[in-house]
C-alpha cells in the first residue's frame, strides 16, 4: 500500500520512528528512550525521514536547547493515509479471521518481542 501511495522509501524504522511521535512533536531523546536506541541513532533516522520530507526539526518552545521532531504537512498526509489503510486492513482481516481472531491477533502482535522494546513500551506506559 505504501508504494500505491508513493511512500515506498519510508522504511520499518523510519516508520517505527514515525509511530512513536504518536502525531506530536517530540524530543530527540524522548524519542530515543521510547525506542530504546541512542539519541545519535534518533537524529540519523530523523534527518533521513526529513529528506523525505515528511517531518521537520524545530526548537522547543519551551527549551532552545531541545529539539523536537514534528510532522510537516505532508506527513500528516502520509499518516492520514496509513490510518486509512490500516482500517481497510483491518476490516478485511476481521472479515477473514472473526472478530474474536482478529483481537487475538492484535494482542498476540502487541507483545513486546525483545528487551529494548520492553523496555521502550514500560516508558510509554509511564506517559500521563
Amino acid at each position: 500500500m505504501a508504494r500505491l501511495h508513493g511512500y515506498s522509501k519510508v522504511t520499518p524504522a523510519m516508520s517505527r520512528l514515525l509511530g512513536n511521535m504518536a502525531g506530536r512533536p517530540l524530543g530527540l531523546s524522548e524519542l530515543a528512550r521510547r525506542m530504546g536506541i541512542s539519541r545519535q541513532s534518533v537524529h540519523k533516522l530523523a534527518n533521513e525521514v526529513a529528506k523525505l520530507g515528511l517531518v521537520e526539526l524545530v526548537a522547543s518552545p519551551d527549551d532552545m536547547r531541545v529539539v523536537l521532531l514534528q510532522f510537516t504537512k505532508a506527513g500528516w498526509a502520509m499518516s492520514a493515509q496509513a490510518a486509512k489503510d490500516f482500517e481497510e486492513l483491518e476490516a478485511d482481516l476481521r472479515q477473514y479471521l472473526g472478530a474474536r481472531d482478529l483481537d487475538e491477533l492484535k494482542r498476540l502482535l502487541s507483545v513486546p518481542w525483545d528487551i529494548n522494546e520492553k523496555a521502550a513500551a514500560a516508558t510509554r506506559d509511564q506517559d500521563p
